[in-house]
């Protein structure tokens, strides 16, 4: 008997005794800096001369670990040992698999200011980030072990009495490719990785080259989970190396993809053109990014709005899909909240978030920098700045939240992804056009509305054109099982993470008919 799924609680740091722990998990991770880290191939731990460093983005002089880098031989090593652990894993049980994941949560759990204390430093998530990625993570491994339950005997279809039998059930596809993101570096990459996995699959896991470090630390709790050898293949390595060669690969099954627009085009493109001796359709679930848009009507809470706002727009420094980078106002409270958005961006401390004092901590890496500096220029011609618009990379890569008011709707600060701290906002003379401009973007990720109208609350209901709707709340922190996420358009291929339909993502259908 499993007890009942309920999302992992946040760590209240306000609480003397949460936040003295998280200080020891940060020590103790500190201690861990400069170690080495192999690929984990077949079970077997193989080390390269070639070797990616991680670095933390909050201070470039600390190097989190040196992790092997994998090459094409290495790819292929990973594909052979995937498909020969493929034919003994398919065959455990449903509840032997979900099992594993059950047993990682616990380990998960009980370390868990450990695994957030490596996403403070490699990834730069202030704590309460850091801490609710481990959450999310956690339930991962929860909810989808929970849902292959529900579906490991098939679902009801009917039969005629007398004259046949017909069952209906779910199949696994055979080994794939799981490419995770450095945003969310813990959550996303163990939710792709493991939601295959339950399903009888075995995976090829390229992390992010930037993050690599928690994920080996993943491989690890997997391993003590009970995971068998090959079922989980530990590959970093560069994207246009080994990337492209799994997309391409004939016996790659399926490619579990978040990350980029433009990469994710690219996958999709490549997996879509049958290979010699390939034999089926790669099945491609990809998350790509948004553009995403609170709308604050003429009869909002303000101070709702401003909130939801902020820690929308500003949360791990605007480096969400989610994060809104849009902000479309009513005329009637467009300087109202204008005032106060931006007094509260200006409010908003910034530095290393290894110090619980700092509410954003850098952006990524060095390219995250000066993509995010060079929209500061654009947006200082195409709006008015009112708060930021300035950076400095010396220590770490950190800039400054920054609000751009009286933005056109085409500018490319309100069309164009920039994955930071940086807000566009514009006026609407009415709720239609408020909409009118949310929906004109070619993503379609998520989005929210600050109303008190119930009638326009409805409108954007069947209107707003995107896969994750929050009425009077922000648009960022979908939970799993409760918020299924994913978007429309170019956001990728809606494939809601976390929600009840996901894992049929990994598997086929297969009816079989005993005819008496």
């Amino acid at each position: 008997m499993v007890w009942e799924y309920k999302h992992e609680p946040f760590t209240d740091f306000s609480k003397t005794s949460n936040k003295q722990a998280f200080e020891r998990a940060l020590h103790f991770v500190r201690k861990q800096f400069g170690k080495t880290y192999p690929l984990i191939i077949g079970g077997d731990r193989i080390t390269t001369s070639e070797v990616i460093r991680s670095i933390n983005p909050a201070n470039k002089k600390q190097i989190i670990g040196y992790v092997s880098k994998a090459s094409k031989e290495h790819a292929d090593l990973a594909m052979n040992q995937a498909w020969s652990a493929f034919s003994s894993w398919k065959n455990w049980s449903a509840e032997a698999r979900a099992s594993v994941l059950f047993r990682t949560a616990a380990i998960v759990r009980r370390r868990k200011h450990e695994f957030s204390a490596y996403l403070v430093y490699e990834a730069g998530k202030p704590w309460k980030e850091a801490d609710a990625d481990t959450a999310e993570a956690i339930d991962f491994l929860e909810y989808y072990g929970r849902q292959l339950l529900h579906l490991q005997d098939g679902l009801h279809v009917n039969s005629r009495e007398y004259v046949e039998r017909n069952t209906f059930r779910y199949i696994p596809l055979g080994a794939g490719l799981t490419v995770s993101p450095w945003n969310f570096a813990f959550a996303i990459m163990a939710g792709t990785t493991v939601a295959p996995m339950v399903c009888g699959n075995t995976v090829m896991l390229k992390p992010a080259s930037t993050t690599p470090v928690i994920e080996y630390k993943f491989m690890e709790a997997l391993e003590e989970g009970g995971m068998p050898a090959g079922v989980v293949n530990y590959i970093p390595g560069d994207g246009s190396v080994i990337g492209d060669y799994l997309v391409e690969h004939p016996t790659t099954r399926y490619i579990n993809f978040t990350g980029s627009k433009d990469v994710g085009i690219t996958i999709y493109e490549k997996a879509a053109k049958v290979q010699q001796s390939q034999i089926w359709l790669k099945r491609c679930t990809i998350e790509m990014g948004g553009k995403d848009t609170i709308i604050v009507d003429n009869d909002a809470d303000l101070k709702l709005a401003v909130e939801a706002i902020i820690q929308s727009a500003f949360g791990f420094s605007g480096q969400k899909c989610s994060a809104c980078s849009r902000v479309v106002v009513h005329n009637d409270v467009y300087e109202k909240v204008l005032a106060a958005i931006t007094t509260r961006a200006r409010s908003l401390t910034v530095g290393d978030p290894a110090d619980a004092a700092h509410f954003m901590g850098p952006l990524h890496d060095k390219a995250a920098y000066e993509k995010v500096m060079k929209y500061m220029e654009i947006g200082k011609s195409e709006g008015r700045l009112l708060a930021g618009g300035t950076g400095d990379s010396s220590v770490g890569y950190f800039v400054q939240p920054t609000v751009f008011a009286d933005v056109p709707p085409e500018a490319r600060i309100m069309q164009e992804e920039i994955f930071g701290p940086v807000v566009a906002v514009t006026k609407a003379s009415s709720f239609q056009e408020a909409l009118n401009i949310a929906n004109n973007t070619e993503f379609g990720l998520t989005g929210a509305v600050i109303s008190n109208n119930r009638a326009n609350l409805e409108l954007a209901r069947e209107h707003f054109h995107v896969g994750n709707l929050y009425f009077n709340r922000g648009c960022t922190a979908a939970i799993v099982g409760y918020q299924p996420f994913g978007g429309f358009n170019m956001s990728g291929t809606d494939s809601k993470a976390g929600g009840p339909g996901y894992l049929y993502h990994f598997m086929q259908a297969k009816t079989v008919t005993d005819q008496f």
